[in-house]
């Protein structure tokens, strides 16, 4: 087993805790499923906003998925650089996998793709 991170982020259409759950889930799920995740392989998890969403701490909807009660959770605000995409929802996941750092898929979703074409893929 090595110890990753796993990278993500998603737009989110509103301000509301609806959509900020929404968006967070939809992109916690693709992440899990693109790189075969189980929650008793995940040291912790980091979610970031930027300042334009403060409906709901993003790392609720990690609670609505089954089996994640006991994983580390940690929401921050991103560093309100000029410009910057804005209704953002970033996420890092700190796994223990088999798989090796090239293996390893960074999960980007919506507008957020925009952050790295380098990683993303179809």
């Amino acid at each position: 087993m090595r110890f990753r991170g796993v990278r993500g982020a998603i737009t989110v259409d509103a301000n509301t805790e609806q959509a900020i759950l929404d968006a967070t889930l939809e992109l916690l799920r693709a992440m899990i499923r693109i790189n075969e995740i189980d929650a008793d392989d995940v040291a912790g998890v980091l979610f970031t906003v930027t300042a334009d969403l403060n409906a709901v701490f993003p790392a609720e909807a990690c609670r609505r998925l089954p089996g994640w009660t006991h994983v580390p959770l940690m929401c921050a605000q991103e560093v309100p650089v000029p410009g910057a995409l804005p209704r953002c929802v970033r996420i890092l996941m700190l796994v223990n996998t088999t798989k090796t750092a090239a293996e390893v898929r960074h999960v980007y979703l919506r507008d957020a793709e925009r952050l790295r074409p380098d990683l993303t893929r179809s």
